[in-house]
């Protein structure tokens, strides 16, 4: 069989789009709205995704009041208590959630994660992330920011003592012998023990190894020290490639890195972020996008501006191009996307801006036919497995997604119109790991 596109939905847990709660028709209130989220997961299990992905932040977004003041991301619900009750409204739908390496503790991670995977029936992924919000370090007791590099080595520490910590116990260790008044067999229990640079866990999990083995392992990382890492650990990348010759190169590199390292090039799957608007023609989607656009407010484009750049812009000359920006301790790899985004359009601060407020990567825009076709070539060519699509505004963003692209999508022969299994590994197309403690 040809391959498929495998298909995440980022919700944020709704929309990233600043303007996508104005937009006419949408639910200004869908972030923090159980029964609309509830219907729009079920939407996207009829439309056969993989994956519900939701992100987390762990401190409102460091940004001036006044442009703060219109975001729709300011509140929205703990991830490991919304996706298990998602749960319970889906059976096949993918359930991932950020979980944060530098803020969290290993043995919450690997409870949390592996109750949702038990409570879903296996549909559990970890997007492991490092934060690069400074404003969460005050949240959490410290005065700054760990260090990039370093982050990222307390992250592999971090993951080898979660993984180690599902691994507690043979997937048949619970005998459960009622006559014998034996609930499981002591031979088949692993105290971890670990003792690292970072961190001292001794374990083992108080609860059974997880359906899948592992929940899936999701990675977004795109600079050196996240690449490396995705290379060693993930079995999805969340990528962030602005156009086809990047995503070859980036799809090229990591996945040669996981030769490298020995590991399977299809155990990873690398979908990058694409937003998409449907329209019935190419003009009418464009229209849409712009009328989105046109509902970012210059205060609110300047301070994501700021975000993306971890660096204050709102003294720059709107007019002017970018000036020089000196390297600091956020996301470095996308600092360097949003100054080579500027560099390649010529754009001005004014317009960077508002093209960052509301949202500045890889976009489909057209008719369900030319959105095809563009995600078949994107496969076809090896700068991705699939996506995770943005929707620009819900519900109709998703709903077009949904009714109109799939089934395109569906009688190319690109996507599937069953699911293949019951756990998000066996959608996926991923192997359930080895215990590594017992064979």
């Amino acid at each position: 069989m040809a391959r498929q596109l495998r298909l995440g939905a980022f919700m944020r847990p709704t929309t990233i789009h600043t303007g996508a709660w104005r937009y006419p028709g949408a639910w200004p209130d869908a972030n923090f709205n159980f029964e609309h989220l509830k219907r729009l997961a079920q939407t996207l299990e009829r439309g056969r995704f993989d994956a519900f992905f939701m992100a987390d932040h762990l401190a409102v977004l460091n940004m001036p009041i006044d442009a703060l003041k219109r975001s729709h991301t300011v509140t929205s619900f703990d991830p490991l208590t919304l996706l298990p009750a998602l749960a319970t409204v889906t059976q096949h739908l993918g359930l991932i959630a950020t979980g944060s390496t530098t803020y969290d503790l290993p043995y919450h991670v690997a409870r949390k994660f592996s109750s949702l995977d038990h409570i879903s029936g296996g549909r559990a992924g970890w997007n492991i992330v490092t934060t690069s919000n400074p404003d969460a370090a005050a949240n959490f007791g410290h005065d700054e920011h760990m260090e990039h590099d370093e982050r990222y080595v307390r992250a592999r520490e971090f993951y080898d003592v979660v993984t180690g910590l599902w691994d507690s116990w043979a997937d048949d260790a619970f005998i459960r012998d009622v006559d014998g008044g034996i609930y499981f067999d002591p031979a088949k229990l692993h105290v971890l023990d670990h003792k690292g640079k970072y961190l001292s866990v001794r374990g083992p999990l108080n609860i059974a190894r997880p359906v899948q083995g592992w929940p899936v392992i999701v990675q977004a990382g795109a600079s050196e020290a996240g690449r490396q890492l995705a290379a060693e650990t993930a079995e999805v990348i969340f990528g962030a490639a602005p156009n086809l010759s990047e995503g070859q190169r980036f799809y090229a590199d990591v996945k040669g890195r996981m030769e490298r390292l020995g590991r399977d090039r299809d155990h990873m799957k690398i979908l990058p972020a694409a937003f998409v608007v449907v329209g019935d023609t190419v003009e009418q989607a464009r229209a849409k996008r712009a009328h989105l656009d046109s509902l970012v407010h210059y205060e609110s484009a300047i301070a994501s501006l700021s975000v993306w750049l971890g660096h204050d812009a709102s003294g720059f000359d709107p007019d002017a191009p970018l000036p020089e920006i000196p390297l600091t301790n956020q996301s470095r790899s996308a600092q360097e996307r949003v100054i080579a985004l500027a560099r390649r359009d010529n754009l001005t601060v004014r317009q960077l801006a508002q093209r960052l407020g509301g949202y500045a990567g890889l976009a489909f825009v057209g008719t369900p036919q030319t959105i095809a076709d563009e995600m078949a070539e994107w496969l076809e060519t090896e700068a991705s497995d699939g996506f995770n699509i943005m929707f620009p505004y819900v519900p109709e963003g998703l709903d077009d997604f949904v009714d109109k692209v799939v089934p395109e999508l569906q009688r190319r022969g690109l996507f599937r119109r069953a699911y293949e299994g019951k756990t998000l590994r066996e959608n996926l197309g991923l192997p359930r790991p080895d215990n590594r403690f017992f064979a």
